[in-house]
């Protein structure tokens, strides 16, 4: 009795699985990827907390306390866990109108979409709903993934260029930076533009190398000796030393309706990206990914950095890619990050006082300017115009509207289309293969023999509500058009469901039919079709011996049947 509890105590609790596996050369490889994860976080997570309008210290805060609450409960042993740029920008976006200006209670307002993304995470594992988030096509990620890196992008240019900037969404930002074009900063867009350079430089000629914190010490160390802040260059200014103070976050800021929308954005996204980052890297190390179990991991990161008051974190692909480069095989590399981070946090913050603005802005670009891929767009126009719809309106709606409102209108086209596809499938109207007992498409395929005075159709689809009717007027317009036709078959080969409206639909066609003085037949149902048209009563209007047997061999009969009647 005890070994099934202790299967399942180990399948809640990872690390009990992978620790008990552990061997000690990974040890090196581990403390490797750790400190070099920690030199990656380091700029990175000044950046993004900079691009969510928070201290820069409460970035680093993400990575220390995030890794530490997925190492505890994630699934993976690649992925690595810290702010994001698109729910950097996105807390921007939104925690900024509901804190009315008021800095502290922007703060709290954040860690406490932290807490909410963490209560959620936890709902949406309890409840199994990894299957809806899957709901969001890969279309629709690459056309969010496109608008959320040119609003990114758009939002650091001022920074880079040394201008005020302002605006609420991309063509706004792109409208006030053209009219402050005139007051670029010369030395501030140096600083930048010399910064991104480097950095773009080191990714092709040095990756997995830590160019980020040795970028930003070089311009540290410059702008120290040469006195930018004193010649108006904008420079982070002092980070307070210590560790983060562990509290609970402040309840009753917002209403639910405030505070829902902001943390079932930020679960979508640092799900979807997240799990899409673990699998690659699952399936490279050859283990197995529990996709459920990171709704656990992502709440447990979510949870700590609530009580240490930083804002919502996520796993990516940037930050994981360095992490597994660097040699990671459990997630001990994180807690080796997380307790270096927290030694820079109490030692050596006083060295990032004069760290350039232009240089963190530097750093985000480089960071996102991938997520632009104007290759998979174009890809998506040549194959499918479709996909490419459903990319450009989450592409236009990021852009419009922002990230947050952006991701949720996305999600809601990606379920419309998916509705819509499926109320539009394939009917294939058959013909016989020549010389065999099979038939196909003939819309498809070319020399296939046309059935004489017989139209044999196959829905590729399920049969229901909003693809019956649509089904059905196929059916009529090609019986139409046709003479002579003594007998329609309907091959369900390919349908592996049917509900109520699809098995009234055969009602419907076997009325028409029967007017008509035509024969019908079904074919090729599996049992759960056969089941629910014998209770709709259609084994009474149709030969019911029929449904099991391969479409071949109800027409054989069928010619000969005529051949016999003709004699």
């Amino acid at each position: 009795m005890n070994a099934p509890l202790d299967v399942n105590w180990m399948r809640f609790f990872p690390p009990a699985g992978w620790l008990a596996q552990y061997r000690r050369e990974w040890l090196v490889s581990d403390a490797v990827a750790g400190i070099t994860l920690a030199a990656y976080a380091i700029p990175v997570s000044l950046a993004y907390a900079a691009l969510a309008g928070l201290p820069p210290q409460v970035g680093v805060y993400g990575y220390m306390l995030g890794g530490l609450g997925y190492a505890l409960l994630g699934s993976s042993r690649q992925l690595a866990i810290g702010p994001t740029s698109a729910i950097s920008l996105m807390i921007a976006g939104t925690v900024g109108a509901l804190a009315g200006g008021d800095t502290a209670r922007y703060a709290q307002i954040a860690s406490l979409a932290a807490f909410a993304v963490a209560v959620l995470c936890f709902i949406a594992w309890l409840f199994k709903l990894s299957v809806l988030v899957r709901l969001v096509s890969d279309s629709i990620l690459v056309g969010f993934k496109a608008g959320a890196g040119l609003t990114i992008i758009m939002s650091q240019l001022p920074s880079l260029l040394g201008v005020a900037g302002g605006g609420h969404n991309f063509f706004d930002r792109a409208i006030k930076l053209i009219g402050q074009l005139g007051q670029i900063h010369p030395l501030v867009l140096t600083i930048g533009a010399v910064a991104l350079l480097l950095l773009l430089f080191g990714e092709r000629r040095l990756p997995g190398k830590p160019v980020g914190i040795t970028i930003m010490a070089l311009a540290i160390l410059v702008a120290t000796i040469l006195g930018f802040a004193a010649m108006g260059v904008p420079v982070t200014g002092k980070i307070p030393e210590g560790l983060p103070a562990v509290g609970m976050p402040t309840f009753g800021l917002l209403e639910f309706d405030e505070l829902f929308p902001l943390a079932a954005g930020c679960v979508l996204l640092a799900y979807i990206e997240g799990v899409s980052a673990a699998r690659s890297f699952a399936a490279k190390h050859g283990y197995a990914l529990d996709v459920r179990q990171e709704f656990l991991g992502l709440g447990a990161a979510n949870l700590a950095v609530a009580f240490g008051h930083g804002y919502p974190v996520a796993g990516g692909l940037s930050q994981s890619a360095v992490n597994d480069s660097a040699g990671a095989r459990t997630p001990l590399a994180l807690v080796i990050c997380s307790v270096t981070l927290g030694l820079c946090l109490l030692f050596f913050t006083g060295l990032l006082t004069n760290l350039p603005k232009a240089a963190l802005a530097a750093i985000v670009f480089a960071a996102v300017y991938k997520l632009v891929d104007v290759g998979a767009l174009m890809r998506m126009w040549q194959v499918s115009r479709i996909d490419f719809l459903a990319a450009s309106i989450a592409l236009v709606a990021v852009l419009l509207l922002g990230i947050l409102q952006g991701v949720l209108l996305a999600s809601i086209a990606s379920i419309f289309l998916l509705l819509a596809r499926a109320s539009r499938p394939n009917v294939a109207f058959l013909g016989r293969l020549p010389g065999s007992g099979r038939y196909s498409d003939s819309a498809r395929h070319q020399g296939v023999e046309p059935l004489v005075g017989v139209i044999a159709f196959r829905p590729e689809a399920s049969l229901l509500y909003i693809n019956a009717e649509t089904v059905l007027d196929t059916v009529l317009g090609v019986l139409r058009s046709s003479d002579g036709t003594r007998l329609v078959a309907c091959d369900l080969s390919a349908s592996p469901y049917i509900d109520l409206a699809g098995a009234r639909m055969l009602h419907d066609l076997t009325d028409e039919l029967a007017a008509r003085k035509i024969a019908f037949c079904i074919v090729g149902a599996h049992g759960q079709l056969r089941d629910l048209l014998r209770a709709e009563g259609l084994a009474e209007r149709t030969d019911s011996g029929q449904w099991l047997r391969s479409l071949d061999s109800v027409l054989g009969e069928d010619h000969v049947g005529t051949a016999q009647r003709t004699a």
